[in-house]
């Protein structure tokens, strides 16, 4: 059985003249795809690998290709009171007012004001589409919401994080403007889409289609095809029933309008997902069901969706997919989450300009630049000289970019209503900034303590990381998550976040890079990602040890190797761990130091002699 296949790889064109060339183009072409998205998408519900970024992120990597520019992007009404009552029992919405209405829709109880912004997000989102579609139907061509896709919704309740079905709601508002041809639905999210399939079991207008890996709902429905894939299903078989079905359904029913739900939780790095699709796979699928599409009728209007994907590297399916949509048939690869999360912090920073972050505005609102009595004398606690964090940086500066970056506003949606910062300054071992819940400062959330360095890697000047704590005050350890060295309490997931910010620092000061000696195996393991031990003896012995607890999960790796049970091969002599100072380079002249071919070859020279293996418990 035929079955597509992912395009092979075409040659590099350096990065600078592609993005060049696309800011040529889209100055002179109007671009082939319409976005829609608004900031109100986003909600944070805290215990679900859920990346309230994901869209966010999307957008800054189109951005930095320069794929679209930002006044292309329109922004949606919030979906109507008017348009959900066509497409959800009366009833299901007057629940809705009620404490606790989103239980059974979220699977666990959350306060008010998260079910409010939850609410909003939603019908934000479902407006979203309602938008896309009216786009798609009025330009004859393709539109994307940066959201929606909430097929778990029906019309009698909503489950799965789904509250409102949009594509329901967005089929009704174009019926309503005069709208009568027939609709396809292809959902591809990992997920049955069974609410949708409800929304239109009786309308033969509207065929819904969805290959997933569970059936959610067995209901009968007039126009449709519901496909179980059990197990961990691989490119190969999800691209073989996509081409088995899909052209089929388009000659069949002739849509006059497409709606493509292209989840990502199908993906083998999904952090809810049990099917195994490489980046690869997930491309070649997205671009089945386009060009499949076009070539049955080229003008005809599709809508995607990115419904469901879980974990800090979704977007990046998502922007492959996009970036292949607007840039004209190119394949772009997108960067890491820590680098578009950085790219992001650079961009807020460009915008406010160093001077804002490094200063306090005046008394009166204005902005007054000049050193003031409360500068001198601002923190009695600490340095009674100094106010600003590293001599350069204002607790106005910083909260403005906590702020702007969108991380002040993801604590507030997780239930710390008043985040509050606050500095300690020019204390023995650096200066602290730590980040309360709450001006009673009684739960701390973040806390971390930098200094400037000149002694520790002679000829460069580095931003000293002494300390890095993050959590969540309010969340328990449980049977599959428990306490790393050190931990009290779980994580907030704001790691990059935090990463990006002291980067930022070091940047604007301009420093070589940041120092860091983890005090404890995971903080190292975590902390490869972008750090590299500054002694190739370092690198090799770490090398040595990772390879002896690989397996298994970090907790217990980081037990084992500081109990002793990381030993020499030939000796059985314990090797435990010890402190060793990490950097993450940003002059070219460190970038050398750590990464050169003699760094590397003196790596290999340590590693030789070191055979280390991980002894029973």
């Amino acid at each position: 059985m035929a079955h597509p296949e992912p395009t092979a790889g075409r040659a590099r064109v350096p990065r600078g003249l592609r993005r060049a060339f696309s800011r040529l183009l889209r100055s002179v072409l109007p671009p082939p795809v319409d976005l829609v998205y608004s900031p109100l998408y986003a909600v944070d519900f805290g215990a679900t690998p859920i990346d309230p970024r994901r869209a966010e992120r999307v957008l800054a990597f189109l951005f930095s290709e320069g794929l679209v520019a930002a006044r292309a992007v329109r922004a949606p009404a919030k979906a109507s009171l008017e348009l959900l009552r066509r497409v959800h029992d009366e009833a299901y919405l007057e629940r809705l007012r009620h404490p606790g209405a989103l239980t059974p829709v979220v699977g666990f109880e959350i306060g008010d004001d998260l079910t409010e912004r939850a609410l909003a997000a939603q019908r934000y989102a479902t407006g979203g589409t309602v938008l896309a579609t009216r786009l798609a139907l009025e330009r004859r061509r393709t539109a994307v919401n940066l959201g929606g896709g909430f097929h778990h919704a029906a019309p009698a309740g909503g489950q799965g994080f789904c509250i409102f079905n949009d594509v329901a709601a967005a089929v009704a508002d174009a019926r309503e403007r005069g709208f009568d041809g027939p609709v396809l639905v292809v959902d591809l999210d990992l997920h049955d889409g069974n609410g949708t399939r409800r929304s239109f079991a009786d309308d033969p207008t509207v065929f819904t289609f969805s290959i997933h890996n569970r059936d959610w709902d067995t209901a009968p429905a007039t126009a449709s095809l519901s496909i179980e894939l059990s197990g961990e299903v691989g490119d190969r078989l999800l691209l073989e029933t996509l081409a088995e079905h899909l052209p089929r359904l388009l000659a069949e029913h002739r849509p006059r309008l497409v709606y493509y739900l292209a989840g990502t939780d199908p993906a083998a790095d999904d952090r809810l997902g049990n099917w195994r699709l490489s980046a690869r796979g997930m491309l070649a699928r997205d671009r089945y069901v386009v060009e499949r599409v076009r070539e049955a009728a080229a003008r005809t209007p599709i809508v995607v969706l990115l419904a469901g994907g879980y974990g800090d590297d979704a977007w990046r399916y998502s922007a492959r997919f996009l970036g292949w949509l607007l840039g004209r048939g190119a394949e772009i690869e997108p960067p890491t989450t820590e680098a578009i999360t950085l790219a992001r912090y650079r961009e807020i920073t460009r915008i406010l300009g160093v001077r804002e972050l490094a200063h306090e505005p005046g008394r009166d609102g204005s902005e007054d630049w000049e050193v003031t009595e409360d500068d001198v004398w601002a923190d009695l606690a600490g340095d009674a000289s100094r106010s600003r964090l590293l001599d350069q940086f204002s607790r106005h500066g910083v909260e403005l970019v906590l702020e702007r970056s969108g991380l002040l506003e993801r604590l507030r949606a997780s239930g710390f209503r008043r985040p509050t910062l606050e500095f300690d300054l020019g204390r023995e071992g650096g200066d602290t900034v730590r980040l309360y819940s709450a001006e009673d400062r009684r739960e701390l959330l973040m806390e971390v303590r930098l200094r400037r360095d000149r002694r520790a890697l002679s000829g460069f000047e580095m931003l000293r990381l002494e300390w890095l704590l993050i959590q969540n005050p309010r969340a328990a350890f449980g049977p599959e998550r428990t306490p790393l060295p050190g931990q009290k309490h779980p994580g907030l997931g704001l790691l990059k976040e935090a990463v990006a910010l002291i980067i930022l620092l070091a940047e604007q000061l301009g420093l070589d890079g940041i120092l860091f000696v983890p005090s404890h195996y995971h903080l190292a393991a975590t902390g490869k990602k972008y750090l590299r031990f500054v002694e190739p003896g370092d690198e090799a012995w770490f090398r040595a040890v990772d390879d002896a607890v690989s397996g298994l999960p970090l907790a217990e790796a980081t037990a084992a190797a500081e109990a002793g049970r990381v030993v020499d091969r030939a000796t059985g002599e314990p090797a435990p761990w010890r402190p060793m100072p990490m950097v993450l380079p940003l002059s070219e002249e460190l970038e050398r130091r750590v990464t050169s071919p003699d760094y590397e070859a003196a790596v290999e020279r340590a590693a030789s002699g070191l055979a280390l293996k991980l002894a029973p418990s």
